[in-house]
């Protein structure tokens, strides 16, 4: 499975092939790994690589979003629960250990758990045994745990929103992803490697495209805060606006020009704000369309949780009536 590294995770600069090198080793080590880094790093397929690099690769790869769980169903999410353990609990569940037994067990937003589910996960961690919610009997599970987060753990553990001895569990084996401003000229070529995909994906419908070369320049003069997710979904963006065949971001492009960064510095937040929300509202109207109204699909063409895209699609009132009701629910 060496590929995975190779397909999925891209760059040439030496800040990123450490980071590749990192991530074959900690493989090889059947151990818990902390993952850390800025939003649209590419944690999650940091993680991915740990687990299909490992002897584990041919078992379950469960990846959960911490963030994106009610804090009152988190416990029976991971561990599960038995039939009558809280209402319209009709029959027992497995719980996502359960499906990752063998494998490797994802925990994005490992900070979101609330106190409770943190202790449960400590429990877990020290001797890999656990109780379904509203059971008494005690069970066991062959799991690698990787977690990962954006936030300052450490400091969190200092205010006491996140339990120091399950920080010292979690971090046997650490890695720190670096973001894109600090990879070099990757940011160019991950925006080559994005426009192939698109001329692929779109073949047929929208003419190939190519990059001018001030639209280069541009790109890799950029601070990029979002990291290779803002990448990404800027050279989507500017693909489909494009009305040629060449992508151009120069100075004449209006709010083109401040969605990367030219802004002057009086005009940067505003800009900036202007920007994202045109891009988003833009971005959502698009990929549901795309998507025939159908919200599940959109998002995961979006790459994202469905929660957080059903959030952008009632935000930008871009729900489609066929539908309403998934939105909604």
């Amino acid at each position: 499975m060496e590929d995975v590294l190779g397909a999925k995770l891209l760059g040439s600069s030496p800040q990123f092939h450490h980071v590749l090198a990192q991530l074959r080793r900690f493989a090889a080590f059947d151990v818990t790994v902390l993952i850390g880094g800025e939003t649209g790093t590419g944690k999650e397929l940091a993680a991915r690589a740990v687990h299909y690099l490992s002897a584990r690769a041919g078992m379950p790869f469960i990846p959960i979003n911490c963030g994106a769980l009610a804090e009152s169903l988190v416990e029976s999410e991971l561990f599960g629960h038995e039939r009558g353990a809280f209402t319209d609990a009709k029959n027992a569940t497995l719980g996502l250990i359960a499906e990752a037994d063998g494998g490797t067990l994802f925990l994005d937003e490992v900070d979101a758990l609330p106190a409770k589910a943190q202790a449960a996960l400590l429990r877990f961690l020290q001797d890999r045994t656990y109780r379904r919610v509203g059971g008494s009997q005690q069970r066991t599970a062959n799991v690698r745990l990787v977690a990962a987060s954006n936030a300052d753990l450490g400091a969190l553990a200092e205010a006491r929103r996140f339990r120091r001895d399950l920080l010292y569990r979690l971090q046997v084996l650490t890695l720190t992803l670096p973001p894109l401003r600090e990879r070099g000229n990757d940011a160019v070529e991950l925006a080559h490697v994005f426009l192939a995909r698109l001329n692929e994906q779109y073949r047929g419908q929208v003419s190939s495209k190519r990059f001018h070369t001030d639209a280069l320049h541009v790109m890799a003069g950029h601070g990029w805060p979002g990291n290779v997710r803002e990448l990404e979904h800027f050279v989507h963006r500017e693909f489909l606006l494009c009305d040629g065949d060449e992508i151009r971001a120069t100075a004449g492009q209006g709010t083109r020009r401040d969605a990367v960064g030219l802004a002057t510095e009086g005009e940067f937040k505003d800009a900036k704000a202007r920007a994202i929300e045109e891009f988003e509202r833009g971005y959502v109207t698009r990929t549901l369309a795309m998507a025939q109204g159908n919200v599940s699909h959109a998002a995961r063409m979006a790459g994202q949780d469905r929660s957080a895209f059903s959030k952008l699609v009632r935000k930008y009132g871009a729900k489609d009536k066929r539908d309403a009701d998934t939105v909604e629910h």
